[in-house]
């Protein structure tokens, strides 16, 4: 016998829409994952995107014939244009030959003396003009990056309960009132357990003896090259564009500065004479400041949330992340009360996964600073 009756006691609600707005509200890391379609299995893969500049490594080099890997070989035509990375000297394919080589001449020095490309130089594509009435299989051949990248789905629950004493003191109004109060509360701890989750949590797919778990930034970047020991160094400019000109390199579009309350204190002491806040739909956080990023001249957004460890930070590019939910299975809730419960009980659950698009050439990672309390002390006695 149910005790207590309300008016959603029979439907099933689907809560994803106000778990992406709770998210988005929340002064959090996770408010950076836009919903992204749905997942179709546990093991939920995607196509890394091809964010870099086309280039080639040269394997070999005599005579001006170059010896390069099958892959590299192929995004080469007669007549394409190179120059080798840091040099403005330019490079035209005269030939193509077997084996993976190709004849290369010089075409114009551009205040370079370079001659030659070296062994393991790497030449950027510059592009490959195409003759005038070109015919089907003449132009430069392009396709989506092929290389993959997967994340697990985790599942989520939270129960939520009201005894009947707590409905009999009808404090926050009646049923339905205190219910959907209660979802609110129990979606905005799931937004930051989701938090944490995007922050550290580990790659594991289901199984009989395990559960499936979220992999988060810190495991995805765990063997990236792009790092920067910060050797102590109080957190300021040089590092964050250090870490800018990294994503750069490789890429990528760094917009966000993510780092703890306190180094963005210490980050804002040098900028506070220039600092604009923003507190928008589209630019969230615990405290937000908007930076020139010294590289190419596009700003970067201050992100500080207070699960950051406090001697790091971040530099992202933040179009890499995305919430998918599992197809069927977004968070959503529906009636738990068993019969003869003194109460009433609603049990949210939904199941869902991260991505981290091209995680090795969008995201910065800057280590070993100073804690931020020693930081602001020192920056106390300077002043």
């Amino acid at each position: 016998m149910t005790l207590y009756t309300y008016s959603f006691q029979e439907k099933r609600r689907d809560l994803s829409d106000i778990l992406s707005t709770v998210i988005k509200n929340e002064p959090r890391f996770i408010s950076c994952f836009k919903r992204v379609a749905d997942a179709s299995q546990q093991k939920h893969e995607w196509l890394e995107d091809q964010i870099a500049g086309r280039s080639i490594t040269v394997v070999s080099i005599e005579n001006n014939v170059v010896t390069l890997s099958a892959a590299d070989a192929a995004k080469l035509k007669v007549g394409t244009l190179l120059v080798i990375k840091n040099d403005s000297a330019l490079f035209r394919v005269n030939a193509v030959g077997a084996s993976n080589t190709f004849t290369l001449g010089k075409v114009a020095a551009n205040g370079s003396e370079t001659a030659a490309p070296a062994a393991a130089d790497v030449m950027n594509i510059v592009s490959t003009p195409i003759a005038e009435g070109s015919a089907t299989g003449e132009g430069e051949e392009t396709s989506h990056l092929s290389d993959t990248a997967y994340n697990c789905t985790q599942i989520f629950r939270k129960d939520i309960i009201i005894t009947g004493s707590a409905l009999a003191i009808s404090v926050a109004g009646n049923v339905d009132n205190q219910l959907n109060r209660q979802t609110n509360f129990a979606l905005g701890e799931l937004s930051r357990d989701l938090n944490r989750v995007a922050l550290f949590g580990r790659r594991a797919e289901n199984a009989a003896n395990s559960r499936g778990e979220i992999g988060g930034l810190y495991f995805f970047t765990a063997d990236s090259d792009l790092k920067i020991n910060a050797n102590g160094g109080i957190i300021d400019s040089f590092m964050i564009n250090d870490g800018a000109q990294a994503v750069l390199g490789e890429g990528g579009v760094p917009t966000q500065i993510l780092c703890s309350p306190g180094q963005a204190r210490v980050l804002s002491n040098e900028y506070k004479e220039r600092l604009q806040i923003v507190r928008s739909d589209d630019a969230r956080g615990a405290y937000v400041a908007v930076i020139i990023n010294e590289s190419n001249g596009s700003t970067m957004t201050i992100m500080a949330d207070p699960d950051v460890p406090d001697t790091e930070a971040w530099v992202n590019d933040i179009n890499g992340f995305g919430l998918s939910n599992l197809h069927g299975r977004a968070i959503s809730d529906q009636d738990s009360t068993p019969k003869g419960f003194d109460g009433v009980k609603r049990m949210a659950l939904g199941e869902l996964t991260l991505e981290f698009k091209n995680a090795h050439q969008r995201l910065c990672r800057i280590y070993g600073l100073k804690p931020s309390a020693q930081a602001l002390a020192a920056l106390r006695s300077a002043e």
